[in-house]
């Protein structure tokens, strides 16, 4: 999708979707509005904890931005191509404002291609560097979601069971679709087969050749994951904080089980901005500790962080094409394209 709709420009053809999207998200809110009791929605006695767990939360949640730009860093570096945090930093600001803020059919991925093709001169490494950064999360957020159901396993007990069983589904989803993933784009005949292509498919072509490297870089490929663990641990805190705004009482092993399980399922794309799934998700998973209108007020408090903190990439959405390979690293060759002057691989 990404790779089609930077190909013609950065427009996508099918402006519908967004609409789509739109009813989902109404829908889903709606209906989870019409099942909650608003006298739940706010803290009843707020005081100072409260404007300081919201401080917290907003200053985890744009750290999770800077922290996201270091497994990009790490991403580029596969293919030869770092580029400084500063940058990335700048084109993950301007990809979030367009995701969260602008009412846009075109994704931030598809931004952040755009702007980092001007950083590194190669448009499928920085296709492929997306990509692979990506695919990050589905080995990251389940790693994290484990290792909360190990230090607490009674979440699989009692009231928790329904939701664990699904968190614990979704992760397994999540690892399969990971396998099948990286199994199709390191085989030289299926993905490898198109890196020499002109056309939009290179693209395919320039991931196997990120996914082969990764194979003989094991060292590169443990960077990779250390970045995205440590980016998508932060998200489990930006949640901890919010759950503590409304003064809330859930067990920090269920905030680790189940946030990354609500990450993933929130990234589907049939709502906007993943509203009313993010809402419903924690619904689920929250329910044996807090009613169901708190925990959809943890859900729009998560959003509204992450939206806030969105409004600071305005600035480099604005003047982010004044970027170009001069902000590339020192060493960095930005004009060979990814696999030239290298052996294909076998």
């Amino acid at each position: 999708m990404a790779a089609t709709e930077t190909a013609r420009g950065g427009r996508t053809s099918r402006p519908w979707v967004f609409w789509v999207r739109i009813v989902v998200s109404v829908g889903l809110l709606a209906l989870l509005v019409s099942k909650i009791h608003f006298d739940n929605l706010v803290p009843k006695h707020p005081h100072v904890s409260t404007l300081a767990y919201l401080a917290a939360g907003l200053a985890v949640t744009f750290g999770g931005l800077v922290l996201s730009a270091w497994p990009w860093q790490r991403a580029l570096c596969v293919f030869d191509t770092p580029v400084s945090i500063r940058v990335l930093l700048s084109h993950y600001l301007a990809g979030q404002f367009v995701g969260n803020v602008l009412p846009s059919t075109i994704g931030g991925d598809v931004l952040r291609v755009s702007r980092a093709s001007n950083s590194t001169g190669s448009t499928s490494s920085a296709f492929a560097s997306v990509a692979l950064e990506r695919l990050t999360g589905f080995l990251a957020l389940p790693l994290l979601s484990l290792l909360g159901f190990l230090a607490m396993p009674s979440l699989l007990e009692g009231k928790a069971a329904r939701g664990s069983h699904f968190a614990l589904i979704i992760d397994a989803i999540s690892l399969t679709a990971l396998v099948v993933i990286l199994l199709l784009a390191a085989s030289p005949r299926l993905a490898g087969r198109f890196r020499d292509r002109e056309n939009w498919m290179r693209f395919i072509g320039a991931v196997h050749l990120g996914v082969d490297r990764l194979r003989r870089r094991p060292r590169e490929g443990v960077a990779v994951l250390v970045a995205a663990v440590a980016y998508q641990a932060s998200t489990v805190v930006v949640v901890w904080c919010a759950i503590h705004v409304l003064g809330l009482h859930v067990p920090n092993a269920a905030v680790l089980a189940y946030t990354p399980a609500v990450a993933m399922v929130q990234v589907l794309p049939i709502s906007l901005g993943g509203l009313g799934v993010r809402e419903g998700a924690l619904v689920l998973f929250l329910r044996p500790w807090v009613a169901s209108g708190q925990a959809f007020a943890v859900g729009l408090l998560w959003y509204a962080m992450l939206l806030v903190v969105s409004l600071l990439g305005a600035p480099s959405f604005a003047v982010g094409h004044r970027l170009g390979v001069t902000d590339v690293a020192d060493g960095a060759e930005t004009s060979r394209a990814p696999g030239e002057d290298e052996e294909p691989a076998r």
